[in-house]
């Protein structure tokens, strides 16, 4: 394969899964600040901080709402993610199928002339349409793309905005998942722990396995180190892995992406809930945070993008 077409649909993958994670995650706030007591702006920024997009100043929760949804300044708004996964597509047309092609093109200027305050008033049938559009992209390329490097290209590339996505929603919220007794119990609390299960449609999946035991422990067990749930740190990086085994064996040879994952899931593996918080889960957070990015730089350097 091309380079060039690895490398679309690498970003075609990334940008499709964060168009979905920033709807989840703005679904999240906006969820938040209907609650009483809430801060409004402190609920918008941490949801602007965990989708890259750091505040300056002040803001409205209308400015916020727009930057993180239409923004086309900002390569990381729903509209910009998912303009920037059809140019991949466009680039490489012959490389995707044709239900493929159908679910990146179809309505893709619909966030082109909303406003800011039709996007507040509009926010959860907009926010509704935008994971319905990487839905069905997600479905198509599942059932209509061969399983060739091409296909390990394109998922590779969403398992890492996944991760890194995961990651961020969790040292955002943090303070949380901290163990003090002092903190844990109150329906604030409870409140603020479900939405992070929520924004990463954790909630149902979470409940099965905990049978509604919303505690700090149980939600960074289930979001970092759960093997089976497909938001989870450690499911994302054991598909990466297996994908990247894949491209190694189509190709022949192994490069630094590989034994990065490796090494990573090694970890995962073996580390344990109560070792990680007493560690420090801001500071895990963070140095996973840091590999998933080598991660994704070492993997465009060994495929030439």
């Amino acid at each position: 394969m091309l380079s060039r077409t690895a490398q679309n649909l690498f970003w075609m993958g990334r940008y499709m899964e964060r168009a979905d994670a920033t709807a989840r995650l703005i679904e999240m706030g906006h969820r938040m600040t209907m609650l009483p007591g809430s801060n409004e702006m402190d609920e918008w920024r941490s949801v602007a901080s965990a989708c890259g997009s750091a505040l300056d100043g002040e803001q409205t929760a209308s400015a916020v709402i727009y930057r993180l949804l239409i923004d086309a300044q900002n390569q990381s708004s729903i509209r910009s993610s998912l303009v920037q996964a059809r140019a991949n597509g466009r680039a490489i047309r012959t490389a995707l199928t044709q239900d493929m092609w159908e679910a990146l093109n179809d309505g893709w200027r619909q966030l082109g002339d909303v406003d800011a305050e039709t996007a507040r008033r509009n926010l959860p049938a907009l926010l509704e349409w935008a994971k319905n559009r990487t839905a069905a992209f997600r479905g198509a390329s599942e059932i209509s793309l061969l399983r060739n490097d091409g296909y390990c290209f394109l998922n590779v590339g969403g398992l890492i905005e996944r991760a890194d996505m995961t990651l961020r929603l969790l040292d955002v919220k943090y303070y949380v998942l901290l163990p003090e007794t002092d903190v844990v119990g109150g329906g604030r609390d409870y409140h603020q722990w479900t939405s992070v299960l929520r924004a990463t449609s954790a909630l149902r999946a979470y409940h099965h396995v905990y049978k509604g035991d919303y505690s700090p422990w149980g939600i960074a067990d289930f979001l970092i180190l759960n093997p089976i749930f497909p938001r989870s740190v450690s499911y994302c990086y054991r598909e990466i892995r297996r994908y990247l085994d894949d491209l190694a064996e189509v190709y022949g040879e192994r490069h630094a992406c590989q034994e990065i994952s490796v090494e990573m899931m090694a970890r995962l593996s073996e580390t344990q809930i109560d070792d990680l918080f007493q560690a420090g889960l801001h500071e895990f957070i963070a140095d996973a945070i840091l590999t998933t990015q080598r991660l994704a730089a070492e993997i465009s350097r060994a495929y030439h993008f």
